[in-house]
C-alpha cells in the first residue's frame, strides 16, 4: 500500500489501489486545509458563543434575537465538533475546467474567502446528487467518500463522460449508494446524506407551496427524503425560518422517532419539532386505540371534529328577557341585543380567551348608558356628585347578580367536559351532529366518557383550540396596561428631552418622529411579554409547513388537527397507499381535494434500495391480492439469501444463530408478543415496525395478522423490513 500524507484517509490493505496518489493528494491537500478552516471556526464560534451568552440580560425582542443568535451558533457549533473532516460529502468535477467543488453538509471558507465547502443545500450543490449518465448536469465526474469515525475509508468516482475514464480506479457504475445498501444497521437510522439518489433529490428540492405528496413503496427512501427535505426547506425557503413558523415533522409512532433522532441534528437542524399524533394532545400519550371499528369510523369522519363548533356556540347564548343592573348612580336595562352586541367582541377569539373581551364590552354598554352627572336638589343645588366610568366599572364588577348572569351565558368550559358530554348525554350529540342516526347516537354513548382513545383526540384537540387559554385574554390585557404606561413614560421623557435640548439644530425635537419615537417602546412589553412570546404548547402552532410521514394512516378528523395548525397549507406529504392498513381506494389528488388541499403535486418514487428481490418477490403477491394497483417498487439488488420458512417452534434457535453468526446489525421478529427484546434483536408489532429497518427480520406466525386489507398490509409491511434476510415462521 503506497504511504498516506495525511491521517484523513485510512484505505485498507485490499483498497490499495485507490491509495494512488495521483488519485488522492489533491483531496489531502484539499482536506489539510478543511482541518484548519474548521479550527479556525470553532475557536471563532466558541468565543461568539460565549459573549451572547455574557451579554447583558435583555427583554422583549432584544431577549428573543440573542436567544435566536445563540441557538444559531450553538446548532453550527455542534456540527463542527460532530463531524470535523467529515463534513465533507464529496466532490465534482465540472466540464468547465474549473478546479473540483467539494460539497459538505456545511459552507465553510478559509481565512481568504475561498470557499471550501459548498453546503449540500445550495443550488450550486445540486448535481452532485442529480447527475445522471442521462444528464450529467455539467459533470464530467462525482466522487463520494465514506467516512469511518473521521477517516476515509473508501470513495467511489461516477464518470459521466468519456474524456473522463482516464486514470480512474475507484469506478462505481451503479453509484456509491448501492455499493452501501448491504452495510449493517443500527437501532438509529444510518447517514445517508452523501448517497442520496437523483431521484430523491429531485423531490428533497421542489417547492414548499402547496402540498407535496411523495408516494412510494417499501424501501425507497420516503423518509430519507422528508427528513433531507425539512432541512432543505429551512435552508432555501426564508418564509420556513423559525421566526416564520418554522417546521413540524410527525411521525408515525415513537419507536420511529427515536430511530430518525438524529438525523436532523446531524444535517444542522435541531430547531424543528418532531411529534406523533398522539403528542398533540395531552391525553394521547396514555389513550388506546378504539376497539370499536364502527366507533372509530364515526370518529374519524370531519362531521363529528365540526360537532366542536356547535358544542360550544350553546355555551355562547345571551339571556332571553331584559336584566336590570343596579349602581348606586343610575339603573340600566340590559335588553338580548345588548347582550349580543357585547358578544359581538369575541371578535373569533377562543371562547374561553374572549371571555374577559366580551364581559369588558358589557360593562361599556352599561357605562354608556349611565347618567354620570351630579345629582341635583329642587333648588338646582349639588346633593351628590357625579360618578366616572372607571367608578361605575368598579362597581359593575362588584355586582353578583350581573357576573352571575354572564357565566350562564358565556361560561369557562373545559375540553375534555364538552367532548364529554357529546358522550354522554344524547340530545346534545343529536343538535350537535344532526346528520347522526339514531343508531349512531347510541353507539356514541358511554358510561365513562372520559376514558378516552386515540379516536377521540381529534375532537379533543379542535375542542381545546375552539375553547382556547382562559388566562390569556387577562395576560393581554395587563401587557397592554403595561405598554400603555410605558408609552406614557416615554412620551414624558421625550417631552423633557426637548424643553432642555439646547444644540443649535435642535436635534431632539426629532423624537417626535413617528418611527423614532415609537423606538424608544419597546413593544414586546419587558419579561411578561417575553414569556408570553413563546407559546408554551409547542406543537400548538403555527406551523410555516408540516412534514407528514406515513400519512395514509391519517383519518379525515387526524388531518383536521394538522390543517388547524398550518394555515398557509403548505405540507410535505410521505405515504404508501398500499400500505394503509384501513384501505385507501381514492387517489391522493381525491384524499387531499376532500380535506381542502387543492394544490397538491404528486411525486413518486418507485425504485427499492432497501428491501433485497428475494423478499419482494414474496411480499408482492401479499399485497396485490387485496390491493390490485399497489406501487410495489423495483429492487435493484440481490443478497442471495432466499427467503426461508419453517416451524415457530424454531424461533429462539434462528435469533440465536443469526447473532452468533453477525457481530454487528440489528434483528426484529415482528408479531410474537412474548418475545423479549434482548441487546440486537427488537421484538415489535407490524404498525410499531413501519418506517423501521432491520437487517434479520423474523416473521411470527403472519396468519394471526388476521384477514382482508388490514392483515394484508401488517404482513406486508412486516416483510418489507428486512435489508438482508427474512424468515418466516409459522404455527401449523
Amino acid at each position: 500500500m503506497s504511504p498516506l500524507t495525511t491521517d484523513a484517509f485510512a484505505l485498507p490493505d485490499h483498497l490499495s489501489p485507490k491509495a494512488d496518489p495521483a488519485l488522492i493528494t489533491e483531496d489531502e491537500q484539499h482536506f489539510a486545509a478543511i482541518a484548519v478552516a474548521v479550527e479556525r471556526a470553532t475557536a471563532d464560534l466558541t468565543a461568539r458563543l460565549d459573549a451572547a451568552r455574557r451579554a447583558p440580560a435583555r427583554t422583549g425582542q432584544a431577549a428573543l434575537d440573542r436567544d435566536q443568535e445563540v441557538h444559531r451558533l450553538t446548532g453550527r457549533l455542534r456540527a463542527l465538533q460532530r463531524f470535523g473532516l467529515d463534513l465533507c460529502l464529496g466532490r465534482m468535477v465540472r466540464a468547465d475546467g474549473a478546479p473540483p467543488v467539494y460539497v459538505g453538509r456545511l459552507g465553510l471558507t478559509d481565512d481568504t474567502g475561498r470557499r471550501l465547502l459548498l453546503d449540500w443545500r445550495s443550488p450550486a450543490a445540486e448535481p452532485f446528487f442529480g447527475a445522471t449518465h442521462a444528464e450529467p448536469m455539467g459533470l464530467v465526474s462525482r466522487r463520494r467518500y465514506r467516512w469511518t469515525r473521521g477517516r476515509v475509508t473508501d470513495y467511489w468516482d461516477e464518470v459521466f463522460t468519456t474524456d473522463g475514464l482516464a486514470g480512474q480506479a475507484a469506478l462505481d457504475d451503479q453509484s456509491a449508494f448501492i455499493a452501501t445498501l448491504g452495510a449493517s444497521r443500527s437501532s438509529q437510522m444510518r447517514d445517508v446524506l452523501a448517497t442520496i439518489a437523483a431521484d430523491q433529490d429531485a423531490i428533497i428540492r421542489a417547492g414548499s407551496r402547496g402540498a407535496l405528496v411523495v408516494d412510494g413503496g417499501p424501501g425507497t427512501g420516503k423518509t430519507v427524503v422528508a427528513l433531507h427535505r425539512t432541512a432543505y426547506l429551512l435552508y432555501s425557503d426564508p418564509r420556513l425560518g423559525h421566526r416564520r413558523g418554522g417546521v413540524l415533522f410527525v411521525g408515525p409512532h415513537q419507536p420511529y422517532l427515536a430511530y430518525v433522532a438524529d438525523v436532523l441534528p446531524s444535517l444542522g437542524e435541531e430547531g424543528v419539532q418532531t411529534c406523533t399524533l398522539r403528542d398533540l394532545v395531552a391525553e394521547g400519550a396514555a389513550a388506546p386505540e378504539e376497539v370499536d371499528p364502527e366507533v372509530a369510523r364515526l370518529k374519524a369522519s370531519v362531521a363529528l371534529v365540526q360537532a366542536v363548533e356547535p358544542a360550544v356556540a350553546l355555551y355562547e347564548e345571551p339571556p332571553r328577557e331584559a336584566i336590570l343592573v343596579t349602581t348606586p348612580w343610575d339603573e340600566v336595562w340590559l335588553t338580548p341585543d345588548d347582550w349580543a352586541d357585547a358578544f359581538a367582541a369575541a371578535a373569533n377569539l377562543p371562547h374561553n380567551e374572549a371571555r374577559e373581551d366580551v364581559w369588558e364590552a358589557l360593562l361599556g354598554i352599561v357605562v354608556e348608558r349611565h347618567d354620570l352627572g351630579d345629582r341635583l336638589d329642587d333648588d338646582g343645588e349639588d346633593v351628590e356628585p357625579g360618578a366616572t366610568p372607571e367608578m361605575v366599572r368598579r362597581a359593575l364588577r362588584q355586582d353578583r347578580d350581573l357576573r352571575a348572569a354572564f357565566d350562564r351565558s358565556w361560561p369557562v368550559i373545559a375540553a375534555d367536559d364538552l367532548v364529554g358530554d357529546l358522550w354522554s348525554v344524547p340530545a346534545y350529540l343529536r343538535r350537535c351532529a344532526p346528520g347522526l342516526g339514531a343508531d349512531e347516537v347510541r353507539l356514541l354513548q358511554r358510561p365513562a366518557p372520559t376514558e378516552w382513545t386515540t379516536s377521540d383526540l381529534p375532537l379533543l384537540d379542535a375542542a381545546r383550540r375552539r375553547l382556547g387559554d382562559p388566562d390569556a385574554s387577562r395576560r393581554r390585557r395587563r401587557r397592554e396596561a403595561a405598554l400603555s404606561a410605558h408609552r406614557a413614560e416615554m412620551a414624558r421623557v421625550v417631552d423633557h428631552l426637548i424643553a432642555t435640548d439646547d444644540s443649535e439644530m435642535h436635534v431632539m425635537s426629532m423624537l417626535r418622529g413617528e418611527d423614532l419615537s415609537g423606538a424608544l417602546v419597546d413593544e414586546a412589553g419587558g419579561s411578561d411579554a417575553a414569556g408570553a412570546a413563546t407559546d408554551p404548547d409547542l406543537l400548538a402552532g403555527p406551523f410555516a409547513h408540516i412534514v407528514v410521514d406515513e400519512a395514509q394512516e391519517l383519518t379525515d378528523a387526524e388531518w383536521q388537527m394538522l390543517l388547524a395548525r398550518c394555515p398557509s397549507r403548505s405540507f410535505t406529504i410521505v405515504g404508501d397507499r398500499a400500505q394503509a392498513r384501513h384501505g385507501f381506494t381514492e387517489s391522493w389528488t381525491e384524499r387531499l381535494a376532500r380535506l381542502g388541499l387543492d394544490r397538491a403535486t404528486l411525486a413518486s418514487l418507485t425504485i427499492n434500495y432497501r428491501t433485497p428481490e428475494e423478499v419482494m418477490e414474496e411480499a408482492e403477491p401479499v399485497i396485490r391480492a387485496v390491493i390490485p394497483d399497489a406501487n410495489v417498487p423495483t429492487s435493484v439488488r440481490r443478497t442471495g439469501i432466499p427467503v426461508r420458512r419453517g416451524p415457530i417452534a424454531e424461533l429462539q434457535s434462528v435469533v440465536d444463530s443469526w447473532l452468533a453468526t453477525h457481530a454487528d446489525g440489528i434483528a426484529c421478529v415482528i408479531g410474537d408478543p412474548t418475545f423479549s427484546a434482548r441487546p440486537r434483536v427488537r421484538s415489535l408489532t407490524p404498525q410499531l415496525a413501519k418506517g423501521l429497518e432491520f437487517d434479520l427480520v423474523v416473521l411470527a406466525d403472519p396468519d394471526a395478522f388476521g384477514s382482508g386489507v388490514e392483515g394484508a398490509v401488517d404482513h406486508y409491511v412486516a416483510m418489507t423490513r428486512a435489508t438482508q434476510q427474512l424468515v418466516v415462521l409459522t404455527s401449523n
